[in-house]
Parts: C-alpha cells; sequence; structure tokens
C-alpha cells in the first residue's frame, strides 16, 4: 500500500481544518529569528504545496520537494498572485535531498519527520539538510509529539465529503514507538466509488533524541516551541515546533 497515492487528490479537501495560514504566519515568526536575511526557503516534504504557496505569497522564493509524484501533481496546478515568485518543486525523498545551491532557510510541516522511523534515516536527511542550508540559516519544522501518538492507539476516525470518503484506524506499537495508520480511502466515480488502501506509518520521537539528532548533524541555538505558541511547550501539546541555526 504506498503512501499518498490514492490520498493525494482528496487531501486538500480532508485538511481543511489544518489552519494553513495560521501556521504560515507562526513560520514567518520563526524565520525572522534567522541570523541571515532569508530570501529562498525549501519547504521539505511539501505535499501538494499548500504551505509553499502561502510562504510564496509571503514574498520568500519557494523549493518545493516531497517523494510523492502525485502529491507533487497537485501542488504543480495551484498558482500564486501575479509578482509572486511560483515555486519549484523537484521529485525527492528527504534523505537524498539534491538542491542546485543554498538555501537561507528550511521549513518541514505536518509532521513529516515523523514519517522517517529509521534513527538512521532521519540522521540521514539532516545530514542533507545541513549541506544545503547556509551557514546562519534557520531550520523549522514539527512533529507529532508522543503524547499524541500514543493517545491515537486503537482510535477509528471518519472524513466524510461530497465525493470522498475515508476511514482510517490507528495502532500504537509501545516497543517501536510507531503508529500505524490504516486507511480505506472511497472515491466517487460517477455512480460508483473507488475503494483503495493506504498504510502511513509515524515514530513518535522525543524531544532530547530530535535535539541530540540535530547537534549531531550541525544545527544548533535549537528552541522547542508550543503548537503556534512562541512559548515553552505543555506537557500534553499535541504538536510541537523546533527552530535551529545551520552552524
Amino acid at each position: 500500500m504506498d503512501c499518498y497515492t490514492s490520498l493525494a487528490g482528496g487531501y486538500d479537501s480532508l485538511t481543511e481544518d489544518v489552519q494553513y495560514e495560521k501556521r504560515a504566519a507562526f513560520l514567518q515568526k520563526l524565520l525572522a529569528k534567522s541570523t541571515i536575511p532569508v530570501h529562498t526557503v525549501l519547504d521539505l516534504a511539501c505535499g501538494t504545496g499548500t504551505m509553499t504557496c502561502l510562504l510564496a505569497e509571503a514574498g520568500y522564493e519557494m523549493i518545493g520537494v516531497d517523494l510523492s509524484e502525485d502529491m507533487l501533481s497537485e501542488a504543480a496546478g495551484k498558482t500564486v498572485s501575479p509578482g509572486k515568485i511560483p515555486p519549484i518543486y523537484l521529485q525527492q525523498s528527504m534523505e537524498e535531498l539534491d538542491l542546485y545551491g543554498t538555501v537561507e532557510a528550511a521549513v518541514c510541516c505536518l509532521d513529516s519527520i515523523n514519517y522517517l522511523t529509521d534513527a538512521r534515516a532521519l540522521k540521514r536527511a539532516l545530514q542533507r539538510l545541513h549541506l544545503f542550508v547556509a551557514p546562519g540559516g534557520v531550520f523549522l519544522f514539527d512533529v507529532n509529539t508522543p503524547c499524541k501518538l500514543r493517545s491515537l492507539d486503537g482510535q477509528v476516525f471518519l472524513d466524510e465529503r461530497e465525493d470522498l470518503y475515508c476511514v482510517w484506524r490507528a495502532d500504537f506499537d509501545r516497543r517501536s514507538r510507531i503508529c500505524t495508520y490504516g486507511m480505506d480511502i472511497f472515491e466517487r466515480q460517477g455512480t460508483l466509488w473507488r475503494r483503495s488502501l493506504e498504510e502511513h506509518r509515524e515514530k513518535a520521537w522525543e524531544v532530547e533524541e530530535l535535539k541530540r539528532f540535530l547537534t549531531e548533524a550541525g544545527f544548533g541555538r535549537i528552541r522547542v516551541w508550543g503548537d503556534c505558541r512562541l512559548r515553552a511547550p505543555r506537557q500534553d501539546e499535541q504538536r510541537i515546533y523546533f527552530s535551529c541555526i545551520r552552524e
């Protein structure tokens, strides 16, 4: 079961409650903490490009990178206002990031880091980022917390739209700290419905683990923030943000 293949076409509809504008505004506050001026920003694991385009509208030159061809196809269909620079999109995995030059900042949004469930893969992705973020530049990302992923165990969720129906079940393995989402996706096609299956897996990374991996990769001045809040995370926070500087 491939990840983000069947889901790509309905992804934007199913994530209407994500509050992209609010999150883009928060990212801009954190981008301002860069020690160098920020012009070009990498959006790693950009998905359908919603955040990429919002940051492009804010005046940044954007490069969106994602592994899924289907998600990038959705992103390529989006436009920005006249006078704004359209994003560039590249199909690459996080661990094999390869840009044409450096960027002054990088963001990785909506728990994409959790999808790197192996420590070696995560370390490799951070090493690649360190190569392409200019010295003094900022790297920002958010993760689903262990508190949130543990709480999903055994839960069943339903998302329903006029032409899309998605049922997903979550299972959290306490030994591996991996939460697996099994998704049944039904898409209306004329008078019939097409069913497809996807499986998503997220690792419950601890804050201290992520700090250590960042330090080992060459990032410093690491700060951890609440969900769109310029304060330390609360104990029961469901999503937290990291900011760090490429040294």
